[in-house]
């Protein structure tokens, strides 16, 4: 759904009255203020589907000492991408990795836990759920989250730039009617946009997926961005025979 807001402000001329200066070698100059010139805003916004889907993979250990827990933690973290790199339309690539130290009552180290993630990105939804269900196996799912694609976003905004355009025409011309002239002319004017993002979606764990006999693709969806180009300036507002 495409919504459209305008905003104006009006200036018009206003008598000066200076004040009586004392006498200076240099001579200070004044612009005349500007008659006649309007200010608008103008957007236009639409909700376009999120095209992309990021899978977060995590493996978690605990052990003795760091040193084989990062081998270990490695081990899960390369098998991971090397399957996931031998299926098309989906990039996989490294997330964080921590390793931290567990203490006992003394404040003594009694052990090291760690933790290694990946990411699965794609635009093919079913193939990285279904790859996520693969992987289930050595790594668990932490999280989704889907965002837009940049193509997506600038298809969005070269309609919307369109159609906020249209609309800020629309308003001067209206608005020049409105305050006694027939025309207007474009002072100035700037283009720019927006992607808002949805609000946060949760973190879900699938350990369930974890022990089941046979891995099954997650089901994944993705929401709506909000995409805005906002057109705003002044026209100089003009009275024509």
């Amino acid at each position: 759904m495409k919504k459209t807001i305008a905003t104006m402000s009006f200036a018009a001329a206003v008598p000066l009255a200076l004040a009586a200066l004392p006498s200076r070698a240099d001579t200070v100059l004044t612009q005349p203020v500007p008659s006649g010139v309007l200010s608008l805003s103008a957007q236009a916004s639409e909700e376009v589907p999120q095209d992309v889907v990021d899978i977060t993979l995590f493996y978690e250990k605990e052990a003795n000492d760091a040193a084989s827990l990062t081998d270990a933690l490695n081990q899960h973290a390369d098998a991971a991408l090397k399957q996931a790199h031998g299926v098309s339309n989906v990039t996989a690539h490294t997330g964080t990795f921590s390793i931290y130290p567990m203490t006992d009552r003394d404040g003594h180290i009694s052990s090291w836990r760690g933790r290694t993630e990946i990411v699965l990105e794609s635009r093919d939804f079913a193939a990285a759920s279904k790859l996520a269900g693969q992987i289930n196996s050595q790594m668990q799912v932490g999280g989704v989250a889907f965002s837009l694609s940049p193509e997506a976003q600038r298809a969005a905004a070269q309609t919307l730039t369109a159609d906020a355009i249209k609309k800020f025409r629309a308003q001067a011309d209206s608005s020049a009617h409105a305050f006694g002239y027939n025309g207007y002319t474009i002072r100035e004017v700037e283009v720019g946009g927006t992607n808002a993002p949805p609000p946060p979606r949760p973190m879900f764990a699938m350990r369930a997926m974890a022990a089941a006999a046979a891995p099954a693709p997650m089901p994944v969806e993705g929401g709506k961005s909000t995409v805005t180009v906002t057109v705003s300036g002044s026209v100089q507002m003009t009275m024509t025979r």
